[in-house]
């Protein structure tokens, strides 16, 4: 087939596919052999007409649907805000791909998926769920026969793969926002590069702002030969579309980053003209404690300096919470959007003039040796910096103010490692066991992991009972673990709430770990705030007092007001309660007994070791905590209610925060001796030795 290319084709035009009729679209908006309504809207508001042709990728809409004609796939870089996310999958179902199948977008966060949908559905005419819909965890915004375009997290498309190897319900599939490097990410290019083999109809995008496109393009590519005319990948680069960006640095550093960020947004304020405010930090607790003193700052404000619309921006809101973020602000007030790096690549807001970036990032990092798996705060990469300084020139010339020295940007690392090299493995281990990868060392990722990471992760979850010795995944609870929207640890726990009799208390508190910063201290009311929380907490631990908020939340109605006297985030709250809805439906499916431990504190501690017990640490005759495996130092978080005077000889912890120290968080109390009961096969009793 011979293909035309005519430089201004209008969005009215239609590329055509192999196999369609050149003439179908003269007679009737209806093929009258198929009976397909044709996917051109003729009611498309003007003004999104508009805008959509002065995005830069729109120059080159023709050139990628050529190119995903030809190639099975097709590598295409450009800048973030250039329009990529939001207009090939549109420029796809202008061209009639969807007939064959649905159109999926991957993101490696759920607030993407969720702002892109609902931007493409607007653009598009349609009610989002239905033509154009989302999948993340916990929320399924489709309709099965009619969504044409899906935006879905990567790690719920390798669940998919777990129902549908080989991905028949797509027709294309686009890889967005590759750059980030997430853990999933390499795990999708890795099978996406097994099921093309496979699936010859099937097309692949891959779509980033910075990329190695030659590496992609390497690992992609079938042809061994010289004959350039037989490759099965190609690369398209997008000229971007960007204002200038000045860029400011401290002539020394400061010693706290998140207090200076809010000094700069009021100095910026007080001195600039008009222009949304964007602040980088590396956490929700930081996120709060920002908008905490910028709220006061506010507060204090006169009428004629203007008002502020202060924002908070991190995973851990709702999605209307999130979304509220790209919304315009009133005439005469200024948006100010505290944010974690969520908001560095992955999604673009309106109006941002000003960036505050503090320079630092919170990574995981992981030890095979000690087994621990750290939340850690290090220096952000020149690539992150750079994408960071991007969001101020979207929509005209804007500053950047780095809260660091010009010397130390220029030490910093070119770009940030991959998850697939830093991270603790056991869910994806756990998912490629799920699609029938047995052999990890042979599958092909991009980025190979250590290979100590993989033995620790089969380790852990041979040792949570989820593979055979074979190296198999057990059947029911190995399977149903790959299944359950959870770490391996987590899903352990919640699949054997059952036969501990407390599964109602085990999805409250879960369904808590899911959110962040549940107790809010205001400036000012630190004592009366602590005087509240004290009426939650218990010996037990921090779980425990997590399942005690929630309880009380419940009893009072979910009340807002109840959440503010006793000084609770009611937006995590609310989180909470829609994720432990979700949680329970996946329970009752794997016929799993939803019951109540009815008050005994016991069974939920004992149902939590099921579950944690790795992640086991005693109080050391030093008076610092030593971790059972690779006995690593730690201690325990301020935050916790177990910081206190009196500490308790045996607990588990969640997780492990890397800043001054190594601090564990989220930790319950144990009796030793359920370690040996609930896992012989990992613990043995012994004298230690000093």
């Amino acid at each position: 087939m011979c293909v035309v290319i005519q430089p201004n084709m209008s969005l009215k035009s239609r590329f055509l596919k192999p196999g369609d009729d050149i003439y179908a679209e003269d007679r009737s908006d209806v093929d009258q052999t198929s009976g397909t309504t044709f996917i051109y809207n003729p009611d498309r508001s003007l003004s999104i007409e508009k805008q959509r042709q002065r995005l830069p990728v729109f120059t080159a809409r023709n050139h990628i649907l050529y190119l995903v004609e030809t190639y099975q796939t097709t590598i295409v870089v450009g800048e973030t805000g250039s329009g990529k996310s939001t207009q090939i999958p549109q420029y796809l179902r202008e061209a009639r791909w969807s007939v064959d199948g649905l159109i999926g977008i991957t993101q490696p966060r759920r607030v993407a998926c969720t702002t892109l949908a609902e931007r493409v559905a607007e653009e598009c005419d349609v009610i989002l769920g239905k033509e154009v819909g989302y999948s993340i965890r916990f929320d399924d915004y489709n309709t099965p026969g009619t969504t044409q375009i899906k935006y879905v997290t990567e790690g719920l498309l390798v669940r998919e793969m777990m129902a549908d190897p080989l991905l028949r319900q797509y027709c294309v599939v686009m890889l967005d926002e590759i750059h980030e490097r997430t853990l999933y990410t390499d795990i999708v290019l890795g099978l996406m590069k097994k099921i093309l083999r496979r699936r010859k109809d099937l097309r692949l995008i891959i779509s980033s702002a910075t990329v190695d496109a030659d590496h992609l393009y390497n690992f992609f590519n079938y042809n061994t030969t010289t004959d350039k005319s037989k490759d099965t990948a190609t690369v398209l680069s997008v000229e971007g579309r960007t204002h200038p960006v000045d860029i400011s640095y401290l002539e020394e550093s400061t010693a706290d980053y998140v207090k200076c960020s809010a000094e700069t947004v009021m100095k910026i304020h007080s001195k600039h003209g008009p222009g949304d405010v964007l602040v980088f930090l590396t956490g929700a607790e930081e996120v709060e404690t920002c908008v905490s003193l910028l709220k006061e700052y506010a507060f204090s404000l006169k009428k004629n300096e203007g008002s502020l619309l202060i924002l908070p921006m991190h995973g851990a809101l709702t999605n209307s919470d999130q979304l509220r973020v790209f919304q315009f602000s009133p005439p005469g007030v200024r948006k100010v959007v505290v944010a974690t790096n969520i908001a560095e690549t992955s999604v673009t807001m309106p109006g941002i003039v000003y960036v505050v970036d503090c320079g630092f990032v919170k990574l995981r990092w992981y030890n095979p040796s000690s087994h621990t798996d750290a939340l850690v705060v290090v220096p952000t990469s020149q690539a992150s910096a750079i994408q960071r300084a991007g969001r101020a020139g979207r929509t005209r010339s804007g500053n950047v103010y780095r809260l660091y020295t010009e010397e130390e940007y220029n030490k910093l690392s070119e770009v940030t490692p991959p998850e697939m090299v830093r991270s603790n493995l056991s869910s994806a281990v756990l998912n490629l066991m799920a699609l029938g990868i047995e052999n990890m060392l042979r599958f092909d990722f991009p980025s190979p992991p250590p290979a100590k990471h993989l033995s620790a992760a089969l380790d852990e979850l041979f040792a949570l009972g989820a593979l055979t010795e074979e190296g198999t995944l057990t059947k029911p609870l190995g399977q149903q673990m790959a299944e359950f929207p959870l770490p391996p640890q987590l899903a352990k726990i919640l699949l054997v709430s059952g036969d501990f009799g407390c599964s109602q208390e085990i999805l409250s508190i879960l369904a808590m770990l899911q959110v962040q910063n549940v107790f809010t201290i205001p400036r000012g009311q630190e004592c009366h705030a602590r005087a509240n929380h004290r009426s939650f907490q218990v010996n037990e631990g921090d779980l425990i007092t997590l399942l005690n908020v929630f309880t009380a939340y419940t009893k009072h109605g979910e009340s807002k007001q109840w959440c503010i006297k006793k000084f609770i985030n009611h937006r995590a709250l609310r989180r909470a309660v829609e994720i432990r809805a979700r949680m329970e439906k996946i329970l009752v499916n794997f016929s799993i007994p939803v019951t109540s431990s009815e008050g005994g504190v016991d069974a939920v501690c004992k149902c939590i070791t099921a579950g944690m017990f790795p992640n086991a640490a005693y109080l050391h005759h030093s008076g610092t905590y030593r971790t059972v495996r690779g006995n690593q130092l730690l201690c325990i978080h301020p935050s916790s209610v177990l910081y206190t005077e009196t500490q308790p000889q045996w607990v588990l912890f969640h997780e492990v925060l890397h800043t001054s120290q190594m601090f564990m968080r989220d930790l319950t109390v144990i009796d030793p001796t359920w370690l040996l009961e609930l896992a012989p096969h990992f613990y043995e009793k012994r004298t230690l030795q000093d």
